[in-house]
């Protein structure tokens, strides 16, 4: 991290802002922390906050499809890392107030003591009913699936989800659960895949959240501008919004400019330009 820092602030006087990438959790949030801390320009770690932005879109996009209200969702994340972490954040931002966090060993809660300093403040504000155990217990009864971890979820888990489910398998390139099984039993499912329909890609983000903070001069990335792209995806979507469309094509030309607008006016409406 030291060395990452280091030489990012060297650089800052040659370029406009920061795309961390690749960074495996939990070394991706001290080093994110920390570049932000040391530079006086947009820094946002890709995995993190691009997966989350798009997610975020995706789910207002099949909530609207439903007629739906996003905050009375029960939303359970598979993978406590980089993603999880992010879509965790930004789902609490929108809205939604039962949010449970799951990692390798079962749900995140606060009275488990193998959890490091990021997953102790994630218990803290998450799983609001105080639920104990794994992915059987978590599942039951839940509204949203997300999976954002390597692991896979057996279709009889699925099917003792909510009526009118989602089902956002974002494990590359093996989804948590193949898309069709998961339609026998949710309402809408979402892919990371280009292959299957409502591919959930931060291509969608990353592009337009830089090209707005550079044209509005921003200092920083806010959460306030994270959500502002996420409505913006979703806009480009239109009169196309149905089941197997809840968001864009990463390839919609549209969508980095709509993106890039909407996060220059929230980054000026925070007061972070110069």
């Amino acid at each position: 991290p030291d060395e990452i820092v280091e030489t990012l602030i060297r650089l800052r006087p040659s370029f406009g802002a920061v795309n961390l990438e690749d960074i495996s959790a939990p070394r991706c949030f001290e080093i994110e922390k920390r570049v932000i801390e040391a530079l006086d320009c947009p820094v946002m770690h890709d995995d993190q906050h691009g997966t989350a932005i798009v997610v975020l879109a995706a789910l207002k996009g099949a909530v609207k499809v439903q007629d739906r209200d996003i905050r009375g969702l029960r939303v359970v994340i598979s993978g406590a890392g980089a993603a999880g972490v992010a879509c965790a954040n930004i789902l609490l931002a929108a809205g939604i107030a039962d949010v449970t966090v799951l990692d390798s060993k079962g749900i995140v809660s606060p009275d488990r003591r193998d959890l490091n300093a990021v997953k102790v403040d994630l218990a803290a504000r998450t799983n609001p009913a105080g639920r104990r155990g794994g992915v059987v217990e978590a599942l039951d009864g839940a509204d949203v699936f997300l999976g954002v971890s390597a692991g896979t979820v057996p279709e009889e888990l699925i099917a003792t989800m909510a009526a009118n489910s989602i089902v956002f398998a974002l494990s590359n390139p093996d989804p948590e659960i193949h898309p069709d099984v998961a339609r026998k039993h949710a309402a809408i499912v979402a892919t990371g895949r280009s292959d299957f329909p409502n591919q959930i890609n931060n291509v969608l983000a990353f592009p337009g959240v830089f090209r707005g903070a550079l044209d509005a001069g921003a200092r920083r990335i806010t959460e306030g501008m994270k959500l502002a792209a996420a409505e913006a995806i979703l806009s480009v979507v239109g009169d196309e919004l149905a089941v197997d469309k809840i968001v864009p094509s990463p390839l919609d030309p549209r969508v980095a400019p709509a993106v890039a607008e909407a996060v220059a006016a929230a980054a000026r409406a925070e007061g972070v330009t110069d």
